[in-house]
C-alpha cells in the first residue's frame, strides 16, 4: 500500500532542507544589505533582544525626563455580579433616602456641564488655554 510519507531515501528531504536553506541565506543577506553600516549607529546592539523589564524601565525613565509620574490604580471590576447587586443596593438607598430631594438637586446643580445650555456656552467661547502637556511616547 503507497504511504503518503516521503520516500525513506532521503532525496526529498535534502530538496526541503536545500531549499530552507535558501531562503534563510536570502533573508540574512538582505537584512545585512539593509542594516546600516557600524559607525553610524547609535550604540552597539547586543545579540541579545531586550527583555520587557528593561523596555518598561527605559520607558518610564524617558516619561520622568518629560515630568510625568507614574499613577497606577486598581478599580472595582463593574462586570462582576458581586458589584452589580452593590451598586443596585446603593442606588436603592439613595432612593429611601430622606434627603433624595436635596441629592438629587444638587446633582442637577452640576450637571449643566453636559445640558445643551453648556454646549452652546462652548461654541460661542474659544476653548481654553491648554495647561497640560501631551505624552509623546
Amino acid at each position: 500500500m503507497p504511504s503518503k510519507r516521503e520516500p525513506r531515501c532521503g532525496t526529498a528531504r535534502r530538496r526541503k532542507t536545500q531549499a530552507a536553506s535558501t531562503k534563510v541565506a536570502r533573508k540574512t543577506a538582505a537584512r545585512k544589505a539593509t542594516t546600516k553600516p557600524a559607525g553610524k549607529a547609535k550604540q552597539a546592539r547586543s545579540s541579545r533582544p531586550k527583555s520587557s523589564r528593561d523596555k518598561v524601565k527605559a520607558y518610564r525613565q524617558r516619561m520622568r525626563a518629560k515630568g510625568f509620574r507614574l499613577l497606577q490604580m486598581w478599580l472595582p471590576d463593574t462586570n462582576t455580579p458581586e458589584f452589580r447587586a452593590q451598586a443596585h443596593k446603593d442606588a436603592l438607598a439613595i432612593a429611601n433616602s430622606p434627603t433624595e430631594a436635596e441629592d438629587q438637586a444638587f446633582i442637577d446643580s452640576v450637571s449643566w456641564l453636559t445640558s445643551e445650555e453648556a454646549e452652546a456656552l462652548a461654541e460661542r467661547e474659544p476653548p481654553p488655554e491648554q495647561w497640560w502637556r501631551e505624552p509623546s511616547d
